[in-house]
């Protein structure tokens, strides 16, 4: 076995905190800081030392190792892209401004790239010209770019980000549905051999476009996604994507809709209390204006609107709430007590619980009057049905109807099935074996490099600091000399040793700094095995310290190489 290299403390660039940063609002953010791991350089940009970037790497190294594994090819393209490809899909718009964009001296449009669906499509429309040429995997290990409103959460959030990004090329949507199940049974691998916790869930497809969408999450308290489990079955979704199905139902016994009065009562509140019904017995019905157009969105008056679902139905299109200005300029539509009949010049779209046949309690469109015994499909139609409310915990589960259970996660790895979007957009055809033209179909599929050590360091930190997983850890052991010279020299001693037999080692060799602060900052460091050069170092007698389970135990140096090299 190859020697592997010691890395001595007192030369290593990275300074331990004792008090956690003050603008950290995150675990993985705060011992990330306080280890030596990450430096801030501005809001969203994060440097990288030693002991980081090691741990960095070995991520990498894993991700890589699997996507070879099934055939695929990597390649590195340039971060810097022109505008002429997004333009043509669109989303050199639809990225409003979460896009990086930027001139050259001679006034040219380019971007910094957030993914590279569009410059694959046309790298593959440059090297492949026949079916044999297909299919084809190719990815990259690079940095993308977002310019977020509010960065946040260290590098779980970021303006630059390592990603490895993939992309599938297909004939036929057969094997787009074999290169997408290579990739999600590849992302298993990868995170089974990462030591991460999580799930995968169905997803909605975003700017990204396409027909099917998974996502990997990682279940953690500053995870900024929210997913759906059911406890009884398979389902699970981010709760973005869950649909129900629409079931209507015999609403020919309610009576006939009436008018009734209900002064000062503009909110779903006011009016429950003030006709003693419950909130789920009245309609909510929001306006909104899309691209200036107003809609109104109709919701069960005890359930909140789910702003995402909306802005993701009506995407690209630009979704804001109306405004005062826009009640003035439209006197028919009376705040606080607009209702489904008789609206005119507005699209009225609902969830599928306001399903045909069911009866509501909603505005009558004139101030200080609500509607009662209104009946969908009877007194008013919907436009469209779409799943807009916000996801409760305990409600049905779509597939088995047991009560969801929500939690919070970190996104670390999305997969979608883009179909023939960016191929149509960019003219992506190849021969078949007809010798007429077909069109490519693509898969496009992401891990999260750089948040994966920030879902690592939230999913397996304890009190005392991190605790790396073997895989990914800077070191194997960290061998701590707990000051005096006949403990510095036999850890150095041992440290060689484990080295000429392949480990990876940390040596804490630091003069002039006290064991208790060395102990300290080998927990806060978090390598999985800590070896101590302690009181019975003059007899050859060293600790080992499972750092996970804080088992210790005293060995000879010889036991302890013989246990670590085996």
């Amino acid at each position: 076995m190859a020697n592997a290299p010691v890395q001595r403390m007192s030369q290593l660039l990275a300074k331990t905190l004792r008090d956690d940063p003050a603008d950290a609002e995150v675990l993985s953010h705060k011992l990330l800081v306080r280890a030596g791991y990450v430096r801030r350089t501005a809001a969203g940009i994060w440097s990288w030392l030693p002991l980081g970037k090691k741990v960095l790497a070995n991520v990498e190294r894993i991700v890589r190792e699997e996507m070879d594994a099934v055939g695929a090819q990597e390649v590195l393209l340039p971060a810097i892209l022109p505008r002429e490809p997004y333009e043509a899909t669109g989303r050199w718009e639809e990225y409003g401004p979460e896009l990086f964009r930027l001139q050259d001296r001679k006034g040219g449009d380019y971007l910094l790239g957030p993914t590279h669906e569009e410059i694959f499509t046309l790298l593959v429309k440059d090297q492949a010209s026949s079916y044999k040429d297909l299919p084809v995997i190719l990815y990259q290990i690079q940095n993308k770019y977002r310019d977020e409103a509010r960065p946040r959460a260290g590098i779980l959030r970021g303006r630059e980000f390592l990603m490895k990004d993939s992309y599938s090329f297909d004939t036929e949507d057969e094997g787009l549905a074999k290169s997408y199940a290579l990739h999600r049974e590849a992302y298993q691998k990868i995170f089974a051999r990462l030591g991460l916790d999580y799930r995968i869930c169905a997803a909605t497809a975003g700017a990204m476009g396409g027909s099917k969408s998974e996502e990997f999450l990682a279940p953690a308290e500053a995870g900024e996604d929210t997913f759906a489990d059911c406890p009884n079955c398979d389902f699970a979704a981010n709760t973005e994507a869950i649909t129900y199905e629409l079931k209507p139902v015999d609403g020919s016994d309610v009576p006939a809709a009436e008018d009734i009065p209900t002064p000062d009562t503009p909110t779903i509140e006011t009016l429950a209390a003030s006709l003693g019904v419950p909130a789920s017995a009245t309609l909510k019905n929001l306006l909104v204006k899309v691209d200036g157009e107003i809609v109104a969105v109709g919701v069960p008056g005890d359930r909140e609107v789910d702003m995402g679902k909306v802005e993701g139905h009506f995407a690209p299109a630009t979704v804001e709430l109306v405004t005062e200005t826009d009640f003035a300029a439209r006197p028919d539509l009376v705040r606080g007590y607009v209702g489904p009949r008789g609206l005119e010049k507005v699209t009225y779209i609902a969830d599928p619980r306001v399903a045909p046949g069911t009866a509501w309690i909603t505005g009558a469109n004139k101030a200080g009057t609500h509607t009662k015994n209104v009946v969908a499909g009877r007194d008013f139609e919907v436009g469209e049905y779409v799943d807009v409310v916000v996801v409760q915990e305990g409600d049905p589960c779509p597939k088995c109807g047991t009560g969801l259970v929500l939690d919070r996660a970190i996104e670390i790895g999305h997969i979608f099935q883009l179909g023939r979007k960016y191929a149509d957009a960019l003219k992506l055809d190849v021969l078949g074996q007809n010798g007429k033209p077909v069109r490519v179909t693509m898969g496009s599929y992401g891990i999260g490099v750089s948040r994966a050590v920030a879902a690592l360091a939230e999913q397996s930190a304890d009190d005392k600091g991190l605790c790396w997983p073997a895989e990914v850890a800077p070191a194997d052991v960290h061998v701590v000399a707990a000051g005096k010279a006949v403990q510095t020299e036999l850890a150095l001693d041992i440290s060689q040793k484990l080295a000429a037999a392949g480990v990876r080692v940390l040596v804490d060799d630091r003069p002039g700094v006290s064991p208790g602060v060395k102990f300290t900052d080998s927990e806060l460091i978090g390598v999985p095995q800590i070896l101590v050069a302690g009181r019975r170092a003059a007899d050859g007698v060293v600790e080992l310290k499972d750092r996970r389970t804080g088992e210790r135990e005293e060995l000879t140096v010889e036991e302890a190489v013989a246990r670590l090299t085996a």
